[in-house]
Parts: C-alpha cells; structure tokens; sequence
C-alpha cells in the first residue's frame, strides 16, 4: 500500500463522493494530499479522519471557478511544498436546464465555469509545479462526454470539452514528463446523484436507480471507491505509459448501441433484480 509514497498530490472536488473517496485511498497509498473544495467543512472531517490515523491531509477552501482563488492556492502550494507530482481535476457540478431553446443561460455559464474552467484554471495555474520533475494529471469527465443525455446539454458541452483538453494537454506537455489523462465514470452513487435524482430512500431516488440496473450491464450504480481505484492507476506509475486516454469506467454502458432487446427482454430484466 505505497503506490504513491512521497508523492504531492492536488485533489480538487475533495469534499464527497469520487473526491472524498480518492483522498482516502492516496492518503493510504502513502500521499500527502492536498485537498481543495468549497466545501471546507466535510474536507476537514474526511482530513481530520485520516490524520488520527497517519496520514498528510491538508485542506485548502478554494472555487475552482474563479481565477484569482485558483492562482491564490496555487501560490500557497508553491510556497509550503515546492512542487506537486498529482493533480486530479475532479470538482464539477452538474444540474438537469430543459432543452436548449428552454436552458438557463447563467445555468449553463456555472457549469461550464465550474467543470471546464475549472479544469484549465487549476490545470494552469499548477502545472508550473510540476514542470520540472513530470507527474500525472487526471481530469474528471464523464460518459456524458462521449454521448448526450435528456435535458444536460450544459453538462454534456462541459464533460466533451474537458474529454479533448485532457488530449490537447496531454500533446502538450508529453516531453515534460507530464502524462494527462481523464476518467469518464458512469452512474455513481454520490450525494450529486441524491441531489438530481432523489436518495435510495425517496421514491425517485429508488425508480431512478432500478432503471439504472437494467440498463448498466453489470446491474448497479458504481460506487466512489471503484473510481478511486482508476485514478489511482493513473497517478501512480502503473500507468507510466499511459497519456491521452479517456478512461470509461460506467458498468458496460458505452458498450452498447441502443438498448434495443433489453427494452423488452424480461430475463434481461430479473436478472437485474
């Protein structure tokens, strides 16, 4: 469990799900981690947790949207640590906005500024910090970046755009040493998913996430760990080799088409249950 002994690591979106999930595992994997999020009050929970217990958390209260929070936190880290090895562009907010001709345009300004921006603001502003010994980036896409969904075109323009930055970053700092890649996860039970489509507990919640099993080949919702685990393989250097990829971890369900007979297959369904 040293995959990233003596590693820096930059985590923005810290404070739950996917974020929470992959502070906790680089914290056991041996990296000091810097957590970044607006979010300040879980962050210091999920750090004071992991401190009792040996680990290097540190946290910063930061809005990956506005430029001179990032340069801010930026100039911070420079100043106490020097120079990072990780950074997992992770924070992103997403909301359902109507179609387009219906879609809030300050709806569609705040998620492009917090899951796009963000990543280039964050991406910009530390990347200096690792030009000199290399290291690993990892952007937080989506499936939704690959194909479109109801209702989410803001969401859908962010994810595509952060999808072809990871590849346009990858190109451009390939001979640094600095290898770029994103992770594109499914459906993931994270406190994003209560707040859009309602808890296990609310009725919504329940219905959205039966729909979900029989359409994810392998049945579920993913979980915050299994995300964890991925970009622990693109930050560590099991993946040494590794830049400009989009990494799909969504249960199967950018194998397939259209779901065609599953829409009437009834075994298909139990299966699921």
């Amino acid at each position: 469990m040293s995959r990233l002994q003596n590693k820096t690591v930059v985590i923005t979106g810290a404070a739950t799900g996917i974020g929470q999930a992959t502070v906790e595992l680089f914290a056991k994997e041996g990296a000091t981690v810097l957590c970044a999020d607006v979010n300040t009050e879980e962050m210091n929970k999920t750090a004071e947790k992991l401190n009792n217990n040996g680990g290097n958390v540190e946290t910063f209260h930061v809005d990956v949207s506005s430029e001179e929070s990032v340069t801010s936190f930026a100039n911070k880290i420079k100043e106490e640590y020097g120079t990072i090895d990780v950074l997992f562009n992770n924070a992103g907010v997403d909301q359902e906005g109507g179609k387009v001709h219906e879609y809030p345009v300050e709806l569609f300004d705040r998620i492009i500024s917090v899951d796009l921006r963000g990543t280039f603001l964050t991406s910009k502003y530390l990347l200096p910090l690792m030009m000199e010994n290399g290291g690993s980036i990892i952007n937080t896409s989506s499936m939704s970046g690959r194909a479109a969904d109801l209702d989410r075109s803001g969401y859908n323009a962010a994810k595509g755009g952060i999808t072809n930055f990871t590849k346009a970053m990858a190109i451009d700092y390939a001979r640094q040493g600095i290898r770029v890649n994103s992770l594109s996860p499914g459906t993931i039970e994270t406190p994003l998913i209560d707040e859009l489509a309602g808890s296990k507990e609310e009725e919504m919640g329940q219905k959205f996430r039966d729909a979900n099993k029989w359409v994810t080949p392998l049945g579920r919702l993913g979980r915050p760990d299994e995300m964890a685990k991925v970009a622990l393989f693109l930050a560590s250097d099991d993946s040494s080799y590794v830049t400009g990829e989009d990494i799909t971890a969504d249960g199967g369900i950018m194998a397939y088409t259209w779901p065609g007979k599953m829409l009437i297959d009834e075994q298909w369904k139990k299966e699921t249950e």
